[in-house]
């Protein structure tokens, strides 16, 4: 049984990149972990399919990427907030965005069938709220524009792992290209660079997220 997490990453990832659990790259996380008995290359086609599409209603939130026709999702930040269950995971909310949140539904829905278990909380949980965790210090601030162009599936392996968090597959959001199970580059980027150090804002209090994020 493999244990996976689908994020958008602000700088892109490579198939096959990993890292440390404390060392993990700015992202939007779109799926929390969940558990599943099929093969990883199996979860890449499904999220292939989703990645693709295009949906209706939500074009608003998208911008072009690339000259090559990739389309990806625009994002700005907004405050910070506290999630965990204690509320002491200091993350950096992302502004409502439809685009964002229609991802997020498409994958629930594709996905669910593949779960172990039908009550997996990544697909019966709390409404999605999008957010960027800080990290060592390496964050966004609030208002920087967020340029959204890589879906990236990544293997949750215990904490206790030698190799840590392992990248199994990209995906250019809106382009029938991925680059799966195998050597690649992806499209996403982040319009500013993320900065190290502490803020001059308090973060908000939430304690409507039962768990910190990945």
């Amino acid at each position: 049984m493999s244990r996976l997490v689908i994020v958008l990453p602000l700088s892109p990832l490579r198939t096959g990149d990993s890292f440390p659990v404390s060392e993990w790259p700015l992202h939007i996380t779109v799926l929390p972990p969940f558990h599943t008995d099929a093969a990883a290359s199996d979860i890449a086609g499904v999220i292939a399919g989703v990645s693709t599409r295009v949906p209706a209603g939500v074009k608003a939130g998208l911008s072009a990427a690339s000259a090559s026709g990739r389309i990806g999702i625009t994002a700005v930040a907004g405050a910070d907030a506290l999630f965990g269950r204690r509320e002491d995971v200091p993350v950096t909310l992302v502004d409502g965005n439809p685009a964002l949140s229609e991802l997020h539904r498409a994958l629930v829905d594709a996905l669910r069938p593949f779960a172990s278990s039908p009550d997996e909380p990544a697909f019966t949980g709390p409404g999605f709220r999008a957010h960027i965790t800080i990290k060592n210090g390496t964050r966004v601030q609030e208002g920087d524009k967020l340029s959204l162009s890589q879906i990236a599936l990544v293997d949750m392996a215990p904490r206790a792992a030698a190799g840590g968090r392992m990248v199994l597959a990209t995906f250019p959001l809106a382009t029938p290209a991925a680059t799966a199970l195998g050597p690649g580059t992806g499209t996403g980027t982040s319009a500013r660079t993320p900065v190290r150090g502490p803020s001059a804002r308090s973060p908000t209090s939430r304690s409507d997220c039962a768990a910190p994020p990945p």
